[in-house]
């Protein structure tokens, strides 16, 4: 096996079983919260604000994290950190709680980002719409394994604490097998590159209006994704189960559309067109089984274009690997800052609207849309 598709399997399994640690603490969260004497509802709305914190400030100072410790040492801080979540099945003090699921959700944050360095280093440039899109599905596969085989594990493990102690458990073997072999070579880069973008700092990055554009146009996708799973089941609309199993099927037709076709921009605008269309329909049509169509077409537009979109930004002109974070570092804390304020305005509209969502939902229709509105914008060579 070369040593490349050992690492490519290190980071998928990492964000793997991260999701599933993550999935499955929030399924016990009701388990966990009476563990650790948690009763007032100030006490949850501070454990969910410090998870969106770890998130933000994670993707933020992740290209910091490369350029301080390198990229090698930048990931098993990283994949230490997902380690935390060892604790959490068994903690029964709230601060430590709080304290394990923000340095988790902090790892989880600065993986995401490392993703794209590693593989532009490791890779090459006709693998890559591939690798990324086996990345991109890593947390839908975590999530589908747990949501869908919950109860098997806990028959299997004896009981809901013995499944996340096992799941963290293998995040360790994980962060054991990396330290053994994730060595990161640079790559050799040519005199024009280095001179050009070898400096190529955080602030270079917010000052590159390709990184806003390209954060902007993600982050109205993002913000439907997190408001369908946070509040859509709590106005009667259920069918996310198949937002996720269609979106690896998605992510499946994307990586063998992206490995075919190099141009990048059409399928996603495509995509993004598609998408608008079924948010509506599965947000204001009420029949079941157009519904079930909207949730399972949703799912799969939503996860198409993932490895077009994030292979477009590698193959930018006089890319590296430092260029590479910068990028993908604002791309993440961009769009998770931009979907916490739209997770946030949407709640308050379903509470001024005395319960109804209907304008609610119309509102992060018109968020999501960013996507396609992006995608028009952007350029390809």
């Amino acid at each position: 096996m070369q040593k490349k598709y050992l690492i490519e399997f290190i980071l998928f399994c990492t964000y793997m079983l991260f999701a599933m640690s993550w999935v499955g603490a929030t399924i016990f969260m009701p388990e966990i919260m009476k563990l650790a004497g948690m009763q007032t509802l100030t006490q949850a709305s501070i454990l969910s604000t410090s998870l969106t914190v770890a998130k933000i400030f994670g993707t933020a100072i992740a290209a910091w994290t490369i350029t301080k410790f390198g990229i090698r040492n930048a990931f098993t801080l990283s994949s230490f950190l997902i380690c935390f979540s060892i604790i959490t099945p068994y903690v029964e003090n709230y601060w430590l709680l709080l304290i394990s699921r923000f340095l988790m959700g902090l790892g989880g944050a600065l993986v995401i980002v490392y993703f794209n360095p590693i593989i532009y280093q490791y890779f090459k440039p006709e693998e890559r719409a591939v690798v990324n899109g086996l990345n991109a599905i890593a947390f839908n596969v975590g999530t589908a394994i747990i949501m869908f085989g919950v109860t098997n594990f806990n028959a299997i493990s004896g009981g809901w604490q013995h499944t996340l102690l096992y799941i963290s458990i293998a995040s360790i073997l994980m962060l054991i097998i990396w330290l053994i072999f994730g060595r990161i070579e640079s790559q050799k880069e040519n005199q024009a590159q280095t001179i050009a973008i070898n400096n190529y700092t955080f602030t270079d990055g917010l000052k590159d209006k390709f990184n806003w554009i390209y954060a902007l146009t993600y982050s109205g996708l993002l913000s439907f994704y997190i408001v369908l799973f946070t509040f859509y089941p709590k106005a009667g609309i259920a069918q996310t189960k198949q937002v996720i199993l269609f979106g690896i099927a998605g992510i499946i037709a994307g990586i063998f559309y992206s490995n075919k076709i190099k141009r990048r921009l059409p399928i996603i605008r495509i995509a993004g067109l598609i998408q608008l269309v079924c948010v509506f329909c599965l947000s204001f049509v009420n029949n079941p089984i157009l519904s079930l169509l909207s949730a399972a077409s949703l799912g799969f537009f939503m996860f198409l274009p993932m490895p077009a979109l994030v292979t477009y930004a590698q193959e930018r002109p006089l890319m590296n690997a430092q260029k590479i974070a910068v990028t993908f570092s604002l791309f993440w804390s961009i769009s998770y800052l931009v979907a916490t304020i739209a997770s946030t305005i949407f709640a308050k509209i379903v509470d001024i609207s005395n319960g109804s969502y209907n304008l609610a939902f119309l509102f992060i229709c018109i968020i999501e849309a960013s996507f396609l509105i992006g995608s028009l914008i952007l350029q390809e060579d």
